[in-house]
């Protein structure tokens, strides 16, 4: 893909990650999956490289760059076939979310680990009841002394079991109105009360999926991250990110899904020229490449505003870069093993496995749906319909 609008540093950047993700690449990638283990080997080297926590503030061993970067990274990896799923969750919300507003203690405890990966972080905010609508989350803390208490339930939790602690988003009773607000606990694994429960999942990954109860989780009051009345905004502060991230995700597979099937167009012959030459399969390809590369630039402005402080023009571009990504990747994904016919759905040519995981990227974190409400009333000034 064409990179003239990045800097030197990022265009380094990008050759780097892609030789990293090359030496492990797809293969890796699926027997991780297949036998139930995480990608430590990828992900501790990552760290180490620094490409991890190149989000991260420098005093905390962190690359001091931004989601520019970060999302370089997962991009690569993605389109070297390797991608890790947490790097969305553990760096860019968790890291992002403790950095801007966590207290010193929380930044030393916790930041310099999420940078070099020695630490993960999951984040909790979906529950059974709620879905997208944030507003319903009933997860709820409350004071008790010196400590909180909280109780509730979050779905689909990725990388709990491996999760050092996990960023849950509950909500608290403001003394002056009575109403629930949003607020941010650091949940250790460990915490008595906190059970997790595996949901099994169609989708191979590496990174399972969780159900979490919150069972009276008594917490020091130090596990609040920021102060109580700030946690919508830094709730949202964490979302652009993952949105940003969602994006990566989504171009990195869909890159890597396209490469396939243009290898395999250009050299494989059935008539007298190979596949690639007729236009009812190289167009496709080529309104793939296009939208991916659309996405891409949509994912760069996204970052790019967040990363110069811009949360309200960030939040729109955000949305439009995962929507934009997830059409891209699942059109790209579905052209490939097309392409390919029956070697499509073959093991040999681990494409078939992509048409389930590239609809991550249309679901979560949030449905297109939503997104497209979203523009229809943030962007358009359209009435709401609920």
């Amino acid at each position: 893909m064409s990179t003239v609008l990045e800097t030197e540093e990022h265009q380094a950047l990008r050759a780097a990650v892609a030789a990293l993700g090359k030496r492990y690449g797809r293969e890796y990638s699926t027997a991780c999956a297949r036998n139930g283990e995480h990608p430590r080997e990828l992900w501790s080297e990552a760290g180490k490289l620094g490409y991890l926590g190149v989000n991260l503030p420098e005093e905390y061993g962190g690359g001091g760059s931004g989601m520019a970067e970060l999302a370089i990274v997962l991009e690569e990896l993605g389109a070297a076939g390797s991608p890790l799923l947490m790097m969305v969750v553990s760096p860019a919300i968790c890291g992002t979310v403790i950095a801007r507003f966590g207290t010193d203690d929380q930044k030393r405890q916790w930041l310099p680990g999420l940078a070099d990966g020695s630490l993960t972080m999951a984040f909790g905010i979906t529950e059974p009841d709620a879905g997208s609508n944030s507003h319903r989350i009933t997860t709820t803390a409350r004071r008790d002394g010196e400590q909180w208490v909280l109780n509730g339930r979050k779905v689909f939790v990725s990388g709990v079991d491996i999760a050092d602690a996990t960023l849950i988003v509950g909500r608290t009773e403001d003394a002056r109105t009575g109403k629930l607000k949003p607020c941010l606990f650091i949940v250790p694994r460990e915490a008595p009360g906190f059970g997790r429960s595996h949901i099994e999942m169609e989708l191979q990954a590496a990174e399972k999926q969780f159900e979490l109860v919150l069972d009276d989780v008594r917490l020091p009051a130090a596990a609040l991250v920021g102060e109580e009345d700030a946690g919508l905004l830094q709730l949202f502060a964490g979302l652009n990110p993952e949105r940003i991230m969602t994006a990566a995700f989504g171009i990195g597979m869909g890159r890597y899904a396209l490469a396939r099937a243009v290898e395999y167009a250009k050299t494989r012959q059935v008539w007298k020229e190979p596949i690639g030459a007729h236009q009812a399969i190289a167009h496709p390809l080529a309104q793939a490449h296009i939208e991916l590369e659309l996405a891409r630039l949509m994912m760069q402005k996204a970052a790019r505003l967040y990363d110069d402080g811009d949360d309200i023009g960030a939040g729109e571009a955000a949305n439009m870069a995962k929507y934009a990504a997830g059409e891209a990747c699942v059109k790209a994904v579905d052209q490939a093993v097309h392409t390919l016919g029956g070697n499509g759905l073959t093991r040999e040519y681990g494409l078939g496995s992509l048409i389930t995981a590239s609809r991550v990227a249309r679901i979560a974190p949030v449905s297109r749906e939503m997104i497209l409400n979203y523009v229809s009333h943030q962007s358009l000034g359209l009435p709401k319909s609920y």
